[in-house]
């Protein structure tokens, strides 16, 4: 069986058994380089993975309701986050976008099928034209966005599934409020040096760490793709 078909398989599998009730299933899904680095500085577009990776990214896309990518992600890339390697439904695309930076040329502000949720805690109000849903939520002294109450939130708007795409600032948020369910990561065989994907998650001892169990690792293409259940250890 190819890669993507042990990965859908698997995910599937995943969905099927998710028994909680008060957030979407969250799935974890990017590329780095060996070293992991994720692009060579913050703010820089760079793609890592292959053709083959690539496609797999929107097969997995396509199982979803949403995918999600914070703010720094549309201006550093502008991403679509619909699926076009591959046959299957767009999800709902979504943006962590706290003080409401988004772009007016933004590609994910004028998309054809699906307006683009904006996840904020700004009362700025946005132009017509970019054609976006806004979602406010109360924010922390800083502005941030609380990230359990933004899945709450997209629960109840009928996201029971949730891809999580990046950037490093969200994928690390996501890790050290241990809201990821599963993850798929993409690893290519490139040393970079560079932009890291994960930051100071906060824990302070080995036991406290999130593990990958059950871990699978196949290679696709020149990339090795390597995904798996993350664990949190119990209090």
């Amino acid at each position: 069986m190819i890669p993507n078909q042990q990965i859908e398989q698997w995910l599937g599998g995943r969905l099927s058994q998710f028994a909680r009730t008060d957030r979407p299933f969250v799935t974890l899904s990017y590329a780095q380089s060996w070293d992991g680095s994720i692009t060579l500085h913050s703010g820089a577009s760079m793609a890592l993975s292959g053709e083959q990776s690539a496609v797999l990214t929107h097969q997995l896309r396509s199982r979803h309701d949403g995918i999600l990518v914070g703010i720094g992600t549309v201006i550093s890339d502008d991403p679509r986050l619909n699926v076009r390697l591959c046959e299957g439904r767009d999800p709902q695309p979504i943006v962590l976008d706290a003080q409401l930076r988004m772009p007016a040329h933004a590609k994910l502000c004028h998309l054809p099928a699906k307006r683009c949720w904006i996840i904020t805690s700004s009362d700025a109000v946005l132009p017509e034209t970019m054609q976006l849903d806004v979602i406010r939520l109360a924010g922390d002294s800083q502005g941030r966005v609380c990230l359990h109450e933004a899945l709450l939130a997209l629960k109840k708007h009928g996201i029971h599934s949730l891809m999580v795409e990046g950037g490093a600032g969200v994928i690390s948020a996501f890790l050290r409020h241990k809201l990821v369910d599963a993850i798929v990561l993409t690893v290519a065989p490139r040393l970079v040096g560079g932009y890291k994907a994960v930051a100071d998650l906060g824990y302070a001892t080995l036991t406290e760490l999130p593990e990958i169990s059950p871990m699978f690792t196949e290679k696709l293409g020149k990339d090795l793709i390597m995904w798996g259940d993350v664990r949190y250890p119990s209090p």
